[in-house]
């Protein structure tokens, strides 16, 4: 393949629109091609403490809460995250702060430069680049955050110090299989021998015990090695060994943070021998961490939430986090969605209905979009159902159930709007002072939202 002129003083947009059209797929599960280049830039020589986190949700918010911490501690932190919501630069964190495009061009660069005839896709771009930048700048510790799955994602070409796996739920079926057990399988594959491995996933499937016992990983789960218990003013973590009493909830909103926060703690606990993390720096972090888009809250009135949930799983916890909050008497929720139609959209839309008034439906940029018109007709047929399924996000195993409607189904409002800025805007023109309006679906959904409100 043919090469495009450029180097390290081209414009990152530059770079990015190269590429989109470098791979002939989107998603190219393997590790072949990303390792023949990683052994070219030499990144097996990678000095800094590394921590690879998987999971279906919960992957940013426990990075979020490891960078938070460990920056409190003093070390050096390198993040890669992905996908970003409105800029490139969010993917790669040095020292909490987004890298700059000189710094990731020059990576660009360097990828291009070694690569030959060797096709990567944007993901294994960006993975590459992410570790010739953590490796330039020196840092002590990396967080990595897997993409897709785990065994054939181009971050498993990291050899991990401690590896975390937070939920195990069905997502991504084409490339990972139709169950958990399958999906836990190739997830498991970032343990590594002899090296901690920790579940928050309060069931896991039986493969994530079978992966580590087969391969000798020193496994840590949730309910058995390390636990939490909180009461309505503060909350403890404890450990195999380790007590931490007394901290305050996170930052992060939602119901599944305290099983995020005690993952990061059971693997600081595993890593005690090489990271020192006072019992300051714990507190400090879990109140510093932040993730755009998750459970996010926005200031003033109406209130806007704004929650990237794409699957059952995460819905799921939405919807309880959306119940738990308060309301004033006859506030109606609006809510503004766009989603992919690779995605298991009518259960999306089934543990969100109870909470639901008024549904603005829209399309997403992209071929992957799901239009407008036929979310909106989904939502009108699974409103003719008042029991729906939800899935317990503190339990990963999803059940059905009935579920309190806290909206009158038969008087829900559907509309179609072909952008998630312009139906946002409908919702403002809606919404009053008490109402509150949510915006969800996808970072492609949330993104464009907070660029229009200016809040990135």
């Amino acid at each position: 393949m043919t090469q495009l002129a450029l180097d390290q003083h081209s414009p990152l947009a530059q770079w990015l629109a190269y590429l989109e059209t470098l791979h002939p797929t989107e998603i190219d599960m393997g590790l072949a091609r990303i390792q023949t280049v990683a052994n070219q830039l030499q990144l097996d020589q990678l000095p800094a403490l590394k921590i690879v986190v998987g999971g279906t949700n919960g992957k940013g918010s426990t990075c979020a809460m490891l960078e938070a911490i460990l920056l409190a501690a003093g070390y050096q932190v390198g993040l890669y995250t992905s996908p970003h919501l409105l800029r490139y630069n969010e993917r790669i964190r040095i020292n909490g702060v987004n890298a700059s495009d000189e710094l990731i061009t020059r990576q660009f660069e360097r990828i291009n430069a070694v690569r030959g005839e060797t096709s990567l896709s944007y993901f294994e771009f960006a993975t590459l680049a992410a570790l010739l930048a953590f490796a330039e700048t020196k840092v002590d510790v990396v967080v990595l955050e897997v993409g897709l799955g785990g065994r054939l994602d181009a971050v498993n070409i990291v050899d991990a110090d401690c590896s975390i796996i937070t939920s195990v739920d069905i997502d991504h079926v084409e490339y990972l299989g139709d169950d958990r057990e399958h999906i836990a399988w190739e997830k498991a594959h970032i343990f590594r021998a002899d090296k901690p491995a920790i579940c928050s996933d309060p069931m896991p499937p039986a493969k994530i015990k079978e992966y580590a016992e087969q391969i000798g990983a020193d496994l840590w789960q949730f309910g058995v090695d390390f636990n939490y218990s909180g009461d309505a003013q503060q909350w403890g973590f404890a450990g195999r060994e380790q007590r931490r009493s007394a901290l305050a909830y996170p930052a992060l909103r939602g119901i599944n943070q305290l099983l995020n926060a005690s993952a990061v703690l059971a693997a600081l606990e595993a890593l005690r021998f090489q990271l020192v993390v006072p019992a300051s720096a714990i507190r400090e972090g879990l109140l510093r961490a932040t993730v755009p888009g998750r459970m996010q809250i926005l200031p003033g009135q109406p209130t806007v939430i704004l929650d990237v949930a794409h699957n059952p799983h995460a819905a799921g916890a939405l919807a309880q986090n959306l119940q738990q909050m308060p309301s004033t008497p006859g506030a109606k929720t609006i809510a503004v969605v766009g989603v992919f139609k690779d995605k298991d959209v009518k259960a999306v839309i089934q543990r969100l209905l109870p909470m639901v008034d008024t549904w603005i439906c829209t399309t997403l940029h992209g071929e992957r979009a799901l239009p407008a018109e036929q979310l909106a007709q989904w939502v009108r047929e699974a409103a003719q159902v008042p029991v729906v399924t939800e899935s317990n996000p503190v339990d990963a195993a999803p059940k059905v159930r009935p579920v309190l409607n806290q909206v009158d189904l038969t008087k829900i409002k559907v509309l179609t709007e072909d952008s998630m800025v312009k139906g946002f805007v409908k919702a403002q023109g809606l919404a009053t002072l008490n109402d509150r309006i949510l915006v969800f679906g996808s970072f492609f959904a949330v993104g464009p939202v907070l660029e229009h409100l200016g809040r990135l």
